[in-house]
């Protein structure tokens, strides 16, 4: 075989610690990896490790996700309901230098690409859930996954002015009159758009060495 699995963890610290033993050549990671940023982690790791391929493979909408992830610095992206052959492609087109997304998500971005006079062609509003900004969508992630404003800024390093400041933020974004609110939304989101069935996979994929980091 010309992949093989090289490693095997399920938090952002080990993935870093496994990604030095094994030396990988390509990253598959989730977007759910407990509590932790993993939008942050890619850049981070691209950051440091630039010769690092990473692919997301998530449960998560890609008309939302997929965009960010590659901002980030992912060279793919790949929802954990498309075929599992096509993991399988998207793996090979990157490891041959590519990139990889869906079809939809390459002909929304050709869309775009093609809106070079807005005062002719205006473009379509972007859903109010796109509309939030990396760190506003982890912590709406996190409300609806039952965490308090205290754990959040626990969980993520930061004061609870901070995470009050972007739960207003989202608020208004999403066009929310209460806190309530929100949680209930946030909650509901993560139901339609997660797979809890499924556990999320941070796995490192090499020509020679493939790690598996099966998320929490």
């Amino acid at each position: 075989p010309d992949m093989i699995v090289c490693g095997e963890v399920d938090t952002i610290p080990g993935a870093q610690s496994k990604i030095v033993e094994c030396k990988p050549h390509l990253l598959l990671t989730a977007l759910r990896l407990g509590n932790g940023d993993s939008l942050e982690f890619v850049k981070s790791l691209k950051a440091e490790r630039p010769e690092l391929l990473i692919v997301v493979y998530s449960a998560f909408e890609e008309s939302i996700f997929a965009e960010r992830a590659l901002r980030a610095g992912a060279d793919g992206y790949v929802m954990k309901k498309a075929p599992k052959e096509e993991l399988v492609i998207a793996i090979r087109d990157i490891l041959n230098g590519e990139i990889y997304v869906s079809r939809d998500v390459a002909l929304r971005s050709f869309k775009k690409s093609l809106e070079t006079r807005p005062e002719t062609h205006p473009p379509l509003s972007p859903s109010a859930i796109e509309n939030l900004s990396d760190r506003e969508m982890h912590v709406f992630q996190l409300l609806g996954s039952g965490l308090s404003t205290r754990q959040i800024a626990h969980s993520l390093n930061l004061s609870v002015k901070t995470i009050e400041s972007h739960r207003e933020n989202i608020k208004h974004k999403l066009g929310l009159s209460s806190s309530r609110d929100l949680v209930e939304l946030a909650t509901k989101y993560l139901e339609e758009t997660f797979l809890p069935s499924k556990k999320e996979a941070l796995s490192g994929l090499g020509k020679k060495n493939v790690v598996r980091f099966p998320a929490a």
